[in-house]
């Protein structure tokens, strides 16, 4: 199945449109119907043209003719958005924000969630709290939580951009989400989560956080300037000791050159999981083909010692010949590379890269990348660790301690997600139940 432009634009604006009838009525998608128009939503990634001028008739005069055919649609999207915003500096608000989500909407294939979500339930991990910080239409939610894999699960969830956030809402209206960048989420949080698990936003964007931006850490500075490797740590702030961070990223993240990251990433947690995702994953469902890797850490700020696995994750290759970036890791573990065909060519920025792809499509990457990471949770989950530390059913009865002086103040983990949100007033305009 290939990408087509045209009918993604065209499922992209039904969602958009629906996503706007819904928030004047003041509900969330109820009918399969509905459901089914709003899952069909699949970002701008592919979609480009939107940034080109597309105001009147002479604006077609600009555009090239591979993507003339979407000046209609996309003269109908900002319509759209413009007769529901409720002034232009609105509209000019979400017109800002579709056209950043342009650079990072990219959106994973439903059988290679399930892939993951399938491996983790089935090595014995069971999820209470769920964070998805870049959630788009809510994919990973999905998986995670469809066919009561986790029932009862509490899930808060971000997403930057406006539009995509207006859909995620209508989607999930059970869930808590925040219509903003995942930079924003408050230190009461840490150490919170069981599960943090998406597709990250990749690329060279800086994240203003200020508490990184002067950490005296030279890894969380470096970090603020590119947002996949900002993504890592600051999940691993939210989850608690012994949880995981499971994310789709950019191939950065293993092959830069500076180890600084990869050393703080091992430092404060193991690496579970690390599987090189061929240049054909993203093809059909968002039109790229751009390399990705599968990295699953679980929290360990009480290591003493490295791996030779993460000794190896640290270190960055060039090939002489090729002049090919990668990593150790995969040099030792070359049944992580889930593919079927490896060749020398470029990136999507034109510098020199393997380009794996795989026969199977989605279907096949997803049933090879299930086996791989079956046997990468074997090798290398802690499940004691991980259930050491989860949340405690509440005991009968419980007698509670007269509190004393000494008495240190209730934890974030011991509250309830929804109740820790209401304390800190934090129900505003951007947060849907």
């Amino acid at each position: 199945m290939a990408y087509y432009k045209l009918q993604t634009m065209r499922d992209n604006i039904e969602a958009i449109r629906l996503a706007f009838r819904l928030g004047v009525a003041g509900r969330g998608a109820q009918t399969p119907e509905e459901i089914a128009v709003l899952r069909k939503y699949a970002g701008f990634g592919g979609l480009k043209c939107i940034l080109n001028d597309a105001n009147d008739l002479e604006d077609a005069a600009k555009w090239s003719k591979s993507d003339i055919k979407l000046f209609a649609p996309t003269v109908e999207l900002r319509r759209i958005i413009h007769d529901y915003s409720k002034d232009d500096k609105e509209f000019a608000r979400y017109m800002d924000s579709l056209k950043a989500s342009v650079l990072t909407a990219f959106y994973t294939p439903a059988p290679v969630i399930d892939a993951i979500s399938d491996s983790l339930k089935y090595s014995g991990i069971e999820v209470k709290s769920f964070l998805e910080p870049s959630a788009g239409q809510g994919a990973f939610i999905d998986s995670f939580l469809r066919n009561d894999r986790y029932p009862g699960a509490e899930v808060l969830a971000y997403e930057k951009d406006l539009l995509t956030g207006k859909i995620l809402s209508a989607l999930h209206p059970s869930i808590l989400t925040r219509i903003g960048g995942f930079e924003k989420i408050e230190r009461d949080f840490n150490g919170y989560f069981d599960v943090a698990a998406s597709n990250v936003p990749f690329g060279d964007f800086a994240v203003a956080d200020p508490a990184y931006a002067v950490s005296k850490g030279i890894a969380y500075r470096q970090a603020t300037k590119t947002i996949h490797n900002y993504f890592f740590l600051k999940a691993l702030d939210q989850v608690r000791e012994g949880g995981l961070v499971a994310f789709i990223a950019s191939q950065g993240v293993m092959n830069a050159g500076s180890p600084f990251i990869r050393m703080e990433l091992v430092k404060r947690a193991d690496l579970v999981a690390a599987l090189r995702l061929p240049n054909n994953t993203f093809s059909e469902n968002a039109g790229t083909d751009a390399g990705s890797d599968l990295i699953i850490l679980q929290k360990h700020t009480g290591k003493k010692a490295l791996s030779a696995d993460e000794e190896f994750f640290i270190q960055s290759v060039v090939d002489r010949g090729t002049k090919v970036p990668g990593n150790k890791f995969y040099q030792a573990f070359p049944q992580n590379v889930i593919c079927t065909d490896a060749k020398v060519g470029t990136d999507q920025y034109g510098k020199p890269a393997i380009v794996y792809t795989h026969a199977g499509g989605v279907n096949g990457i997803a049933e090879d990348l299930r086996k791989a990471l079956d046997e990468s949770l074997r090798l290398r989950l802690n499940l004691e660790l991980y259930n050491s530390n989860g949340i405690k059913p509440p005991t009968p009865n419980p007698v509670k301690p007269t509190p004393t002086p000494e008495v240190k103040p209730e934890s974030p983990k011991q509250k309830p997600l929804a109740e820790k949100i209401e304390q800190k007033s934090l129900c505003s305009n951007s947060i849907r139940r």
